[in-house]
């Protein structure tokens, strides 16, 4: 109740809407901040439904590719072939990875059959059988003075730095074979017959050396360190 100065003492009542009230926002206001909360919601779902589909579908391996990347700005290299053990290498060096589509059709291949056995005969007998596979004979004799009586394992093939993918064709006809390497310029190959030899391998299971041989490496893993 109020009594208004000047008004002699009398009362008097303040009604109507005159002093508004605080209240609950309006049914339309609450409704749009409803709907901006629902698309917040459905971009979260989105976003993270984007990110598992990258997950599983490998998207993930690109960024690691990306991120393994020179300082050029060009990917690196992808990895050469596996090394076949043993294989030819120029100079004494290291293995040499031999991709498995440049080893050549024994046909093209020469090879030189040395005995370096105190065994007659061995040379000339085991030149016919790389004749039956489809090699190429070059020539056939005892061992040079270097290698005579000095090989203790089935044989000794050598091949120079043009000859590493005829040498790895060759040392796959025989189980445990080393394999060197010289400065020779040509493609032949030599196959020196040590004093372990018995016999090369059937053609079946030479097939299976040199596929073992010339097996590429695998591939990295996308997420693996660079």
């Amino acid at each position: 109740m109020l009594t208004p100065q000047g008004l002699k003492g009398k009362q008097y009542r303040v009604t109507g809407n005159a002093y508004p009230r605080l209240g609950r926002p309006p049914r339309k206001s609450r409704k749009v901040i409803a709907m901006l909360a629902a698309l917040l919601a459905l971009a979260l779902i989105g976003l993270g439904g984007v990110q598992l589909y990258d997950i599983f579908h490998g998207r993930s391996g690109n960024a690691s590719a990306q991120a393994c990347a020179d300082q050029s700005g060009k990917p690196l290299a992808a990895p050469t072939p596996g090394a076949t053990p043993g294989a030819p290498a120029a100079s004494g060096g290291p293995a040499a990875a031999v991709d498995p589509h440049a080893v050549p059709a024994p046909t093209a291949v020469t090879v030189n059959v040395y005995n370096a056995t105190t065994k007659a005969g061995l040379a000339g007998r085991t030149a016919e059988e790389f004749k039956k596979r489809g090699f190429v004979i070059g020539k056939v004799g005892n061992a040079p003075a270097e290698l005579d009586k000095k090989v203790p394992g089935t044989a000794q093939v050598i091949a120079g730095p043009t000859g590493a993918a005829a040498g790895t064709l060759v040392s796959s006809q025989i189980a445990g074979a080393t394999v060197t390497a010289d400065a020779r310029t040509d493609a032949s190959v030599d196959f020196v017959i040590g004093d372990s030899y018995n016999a090369l391998l059937d053609e079946n299971q030479a097939a299976a050396a040199l596929a073992l041989a010339t097996k590429p490496s695998p591939t990295p893993s996308a997420t693996g360190s660079c």
